[in-house]
């Protein structure tokens, strides 16, 4: 499984010993908000060159806009700022029939797309019919709403990775999950076999460590030293 950073913030990139290695970075407008910083083109520039600074392979940016005329001159420029880092620039665009010319133009520069929100199958066999490379669940979301019943969410899941290992003319969308409330979520889409997860660096700070790890350890350094007087 491919391992995301969810965060704008750069001064969270940096990740200490016992974290998995990251393939890079995903943000959405709420994320560079939180960061502290403007939903805007000179901000999102700035998070390719950071990002290939911190030797990320990827990079993930969501556009603000449904705009088809301002979504190419972002896509574009970034796409030309994101090849000189030799960076892999993917553009996160909402999983909603309103986005399709956006995702069109998007498709035509030759950028990967990213769905985001996906919540449904019906939304999921959208994406694959539109050849979106990724789509990206809300999970945690998706298991509070009760809005219309209660969702099956890992059979959403199960069907995102059956397209995703899906072959043919058009191959689906490979499942980035997002918004993971617990490792024990984090091991179930590994075990179904998720291609990739976002997760925020505190999550994967805190999930380095485990208390019962930290009590076996410690049972180890008491029975060495007690040992000791057995010589």
């Amino acid at each position: 499984m491919d391992i995301y950073l969810d965060s704008a913030d750069i001064s969270q990139w940096t990740l200490p010993e016992g974290c998995p290695p990251v393939v890079g970075v995903t943000t959405n407008p709420s994320l560079v908000f939180q960061a502290g910083r403007s939903v805007s083109l000179s901000t999102y520039g700035s998070l390719v060159d950071a990002a290939s600074g911190h030797g990320m392979a990827q990079l993930m940016v969501q556009l603000p806009s449904a705009d088809v005329a301002e979504a190419r001159v972002w896509a574009g420029e970034l796409q030309s700022r994101a090849a000189k880092a030799r960076l892999q620039l993917t553009i996160k665009l909402p999983c909603q029939p309103g986005w399709r010319s956006c995702i069109e133009v998007v498709q035509e520069i030759g950028l990967p797309v990213l769905l985001t929100g996906l919540s449904n199958a019906v939304q999921l066999l959208w994406a694959q019919a539109m050849g979106a490379q990724y789509v990206a669940p809300y999970i945690g979301r998706l298991a509070a709403d009760t809005s219309h019943g209660e969702r099956d969410v890992w059979a959403l899941m199960q069907a995102c990775v059956v397209a995703q290992n899906s072959s043919g003319p058009r191959p689906g969308p490979r499942l980035l999950a997002a918004s993971i409330k617990s490792p024990n979520v984090l091991s179930r889409l590994m075990a179904l076999g998720a291609a990739a997860a976002t997760l925020p660096p505190s999550s994967l700070v805190e999930w380095s460590r485990d208390a019962v790890t930290d009590v076996a350890v410690a049972q180890f350094e008491r029975d060495i030293v007690a040992s000791q007087s057995l010589s």
